[in-house]
């Protein structure tokens, strides 16, 4: 009789694993957004006295100041992430025909924008003010719209990379440019005192958050089953 190996255990599957992550992510998000909305006084000592410092070290580092500028406003811009987004959608539907994917990755950018306005005109929180700016912003300030979308955009590129089944050097670099950006990006707006600390961290939440119900979205049809690359 065939015995199955000892090593080859059942392992969780993908919806399983977003439907935990987006719980966790959504609890999350939520306790931060209401810790900013009623303005808990130590979330915001703490978002000043960084903020406070940041500033300082901007206004004296002119040169770092302004690779910060060109980082955040060219590089990490969402309307560049969003464009970077779009490619791989045009890639997928011309090398796999992967129309729902393709699909799946315009619509949750999409999502993923209504999403942050909505937060941000709901919760309204003003951006830093400084008596000697070195660059500007518009918008309420929570969350981060630079922070989430650069997290929704490098979460959904790298799950796309995943289920192609990309190899383990594309994968890696993949990876580090995406821990870079998202980390990245987050860091300069602090930096450029458009933003609080805790801005950046809601960015952050609230985009892995899409990025997990989205996935959610994709593996439903197939309850995280296996499919092929041209879904």
């Amino acid at each position: 009789m065939h015995r199955k190996p000892v090593d080859a255990r059942p392992r969780p599957s993908a919806h399983r694993t977003a439907a935990v992550a987006a719980a966790v992510l959504a609890a999350s998000s939520a306790l931060l957004l209401i810790l900013v909305a009623t303005r808990w006084h130590p979330l915001l000592g703490l978002d000043g006295d960084v903020a406070r410092t940041t500033h300082c070290w901007a206004v004296r580092e002119t040169g770092l100041t302004h690779a910060f500028r060109i980082l955040t406003d060219w590089v990490w811009d969402p309307l560049t992430m969003r464009l970077v987004c779009a490619a791989a959608a045009v890639w997928l539907v011309w090398r796999h025909a992967a129309w729902w994917t393709a699909l799946w990755l315009a619509v949750t950018c999409a999502v993923a924008t209504i999403v942050q306005q909505s937060v941000k005109a709901a919760v309204d929180r003003p951006r830093p003010v400084w008596p000697d700016p070195v660059d500007s912003a518009h918008y309420a300030a929570f969350p981060s719209g630079h922070a989430m979308t650069a997290t929704v955009v490098c979460g959904l590129l790298l799950w796309v990379l995943h289920r192609h089944g990309a190899g383990r050097a594309l994968w890696r670099t993949a990876v580090s440019l995406a821990a870079v950006s998202v980390v990245g990006v987050g860091l300069t707006r602090v930096w450029l005192g458009v933003h609080w600390p805790s801005d950046v961290v809601g960015g952050w939440l609230f985009g892995a958050l899409v990025v997990a119900v989205a996935v959610l979205v994709h593996e439903w049809p197939r309850g995280g089953r296996a499919r092929p690359p041209a879904g």
